[in-house]
Formats: C-alpha cells, sequence, structure tokens
C-alpha cells in the first residue's frame, strides 16, 4: 500500500506503517523523513575505568530511509562499552553509535537496537571510520597508541568528542545548528539566539532591529515658502523596536540652502521616518548652532503624527539674547545663513 496508516487496520499493521505514520509527530526534514538524532538530555558519557565508560539513558530517533521510516529508541538503563587497547605504533579514533540493524531492510541477519563501538583504523593520521546507514553517532574516542588498563588508558576529560545533536517532536524549537529548515515557521536555538526559517534562510528572531537612512522633508506649518536643502549635509537614521523609535539627525546648511521666507510664526517642520502614536511636547533635544558661540539647545516637539518641530529652549551660550524665540523659523532665533546646524536624538512612539 503507498497510503500507510497506524492503529486503523483490524489486522496487518506492519512496522513500517507504524513508524511511518508515527513520524508526523516529530520535526521532519523530508517528505517522509524525519529529523533523527538525541532528545535533549540524554545518552551521556561517563568514564568509569581506563578503558570503560557509560552511555547513560536517553531517548533519540534514528532515521532509516524514506521507506523504513524513523525508529524511536529510548536507552533505559546505563550502557557499558570497552575500548580495546590502542595500537602499539598509531592512534585512532573510535565512535560511539545508537545502531539500529533491521533485517528485513539492511540484510544484517538482526532486528534490534543497540550502543555500540565502531573501531576506527590505527593510522599516523586517524580518520574517523564510516558509519552504517542506520546509526546515529553519539562520540568520537581518540585512542592514543598504547593506551590500555595498565599504561594510563582513555583520559575520558579530553579524549572524548561529542557528536550528538538534538531532536524534537514537530514544531519543537531544536537546540541545534548547522541544518536548514524544512518548512516556514520552523524555528531552532543555535546556541546563542533564536532563529526562524523564512523560506531560504534562517533569520534571527524576534528580529533585530536596523538603522536605517532617511531624509527628512522640511516644510513650513503654513505649507508656502518652502524651504530646501540645496547643497546642505542631511544625515538621518531611525531604528524601529517594536512601539518604539529612536531618530537622530545632523542638518549642516549650505551655500545654496534656502531657509524659506516666511518669517516669524512659519515655523519650520521635518518629517518623521515612523508616523507617531500622537502628539507630544518632548521627544527629545536638538542642538542649534552657528558661530562658535552662538549654540543653543532646542526641544523637538511632535506637532502632527508626521513630523516634529524644534521649539527654542535655552540662551545662548555666549549669553546674547535671542532675538526670537519660541518654534524655530527661518528668523527664530536667529537669521539662518550657510554654516548653520542642527543636531538632534529623539525617543517617541509609533502608531499602532
Amino acid at each position: 500500500m503507498t497510503v500507510r496508516s497506524a492503529w486503523l487496520l483490524p489486522t496487518g499493521q506492519t512496522r513500517e506503517d507504524t513508524r511511518l505514520a508515527g513520524s508526523t509527530l516529530l520535526t521532519p526534514n523530508g517528505e517522509l523523513t524525519a529529523r533523527q538524532g538525541v532528545v535533549p538530555g540524554g545518552l551521556q558519557l561517563t568514564g568509569v575505568s581506563a578503558m570503560r565508560c557509560t552511555v547513560g539513558a536517553g531517548r533519540a530517533v534514528v532515521q532509516g530511509s524514506a521507506q523504513q521510516g524513523p525508529y524511536l529508541v529510548a536507552v533505559s538503563e546505563p550502557e557499558t562499552l570497552t575500548i580495546e587497547d590502542g595500537d602499539p605504533a598509531y592512534a585512532r579514533i573510535d565512535r560511539i553509535v545508537l545502531d539500529v540493524e533491521d533485517h528485513a531492510h539492511d540484510g544484517s541477519g538482526a532486528t534490534r537496537a543497540l550502543v555500540r563501538i565502531i573501531k576506527g583504523q590505527a593510522s599516523a593520521t586517524p580518520q574517523e571510520p564510516a558509519l552504517p546507514a542506520s546509526a546515529l553517532p553519539l562520540y568520537n574516542v581518540s585512542v592514543r597508541a598504547g593506551a590500555s588498563a595498565g599504561n594510563g588508558g582513555i583520559d575520558w576529560a579530553t579524549a572524548v568528542g561529542n557528536k550528538r545533536y538534538a531532536t524534537a517532536a514537530l514544531g519543537g524549537i531544536v537546540p541545534s545548528g548547522g541544518f536548514d529548515g524544512l518548512y516556514t515557521g520552523q524555528y531552532r536555538d543555535n546556541g546563542s539566539r533564536l532563529e526562524r526559517w523564512n523560506g531560504t534562510a534562517w533569520t534571527e528572531y524576534p528580529p533585530v532591529p536596523v538603522w536605517r537612512g532617511y531624509t527628512p522633508v522640511w516644510t513650513t506649518s503654513s505649507g508656502a515658502n518652502t524651504p530646501s536643502y540645496g547643497n546642505a549635509l542631511v544625515e538621518a537614521k531611525y531604528v524601529q523596536h517594536g512601539p518604539t523609535v529612536h531618530l537622530n539627525f545632523r542638518i549642516h546648511f549650505g551655500a545654496t540652502t534656502a531657509f524659506g521666507g516666511g518669517g516669524t510664526g512659519d515655523n519650520w517642520r521635518f518629517s518623521l521616518p515612523v508616523q507617531a502614536a500622537g502628539l507630544t511636547h518632548g521627544i527629545g533635544f536638538a542642538e542649534l548652532g552657528g558661530t562658535t558661540n552662538s549654540r543653543l539647545a532646542a526641544r523637538i516637539r511632535i506637532t502632527t503624527p508626521s513630523h516634529f518641530e524644534l521649539e527654542i529652549s535655552s540662551g545662548r551660550v555666549d549669553a546674547t539674547a535671542v532675538g526670537n524665540t519660541g518654534l524655530v523659523d527661518s528668523l527664530s532665533p536667529y537669521t539662518w545663513a550657510s554654516g548653520y546646524y542642527l543636531v538632534g536624538s529623539a525617543t517617541y512612539e509609533a502608531a499602532a
């Protein structure tokens, strides 16, 4: 049959039926295959003597071929393993694996699951031995030349390489990196952050906000006498994290900058990068400057959901009287000219 089910037929349910139908509850990595691996926390290795170790209790998924389905394996008691003595001249690498033998598919003559050692080849440049088709790697053990119970044995603290990798149930967050996702919306924990598969790549989740550049649109409160930057230096950027927007800007006016001719009361307006939740009297401060000693401070106000204006909020550092106060315009706090500047930072709430 090509349509398989578990616990439906009154008779004749095969082991393949059970494995394939049951794999719907596992993390997929193909149309009929599941991500094999160890259920986190299990199958811990402990050295118990010079050449012996145990692999503790735990659970794992071992994926056979697509038509075999995944094998669900539980090690209910620690398994004791003995490493063979080292070669007199060369080191080797042994692999400890969780192996599934299924005669119906591999012709092995056995039908069982076991934790076992695959002995490597002693060599001047030792390599990992190959794995059987249905074996899940657990650990590598470096066996030095001449290692034996009477000659120092295995240094379990330094000779063991952990080769386990994790798996989880369908929809679970796999605590591992180094694999592609299968479906959009799949999650993994790469060890330092949560990631989401977007269909082509893993991306940080939640997305990390990034600073973006923008050019504030410069207008006036009347909409007339529109100023223009000309050859001014305009640098502005913002970042949005949830409902919070941070904004920095720097504007150095140039020789061809037009400041607008509306006079006092036709206030300068600058567009916000993201629409604000509402009007507010203070979201930050700016420095206004011309000559070295003409600097003063302004409060940044949101006067429409899409714009901010600058309200003069201090005297000049040289104590010269400010001729025009209130909101900044072409004549306030002074007559603007080439070389003057605005520098500010603000934080505000974005519209929902």
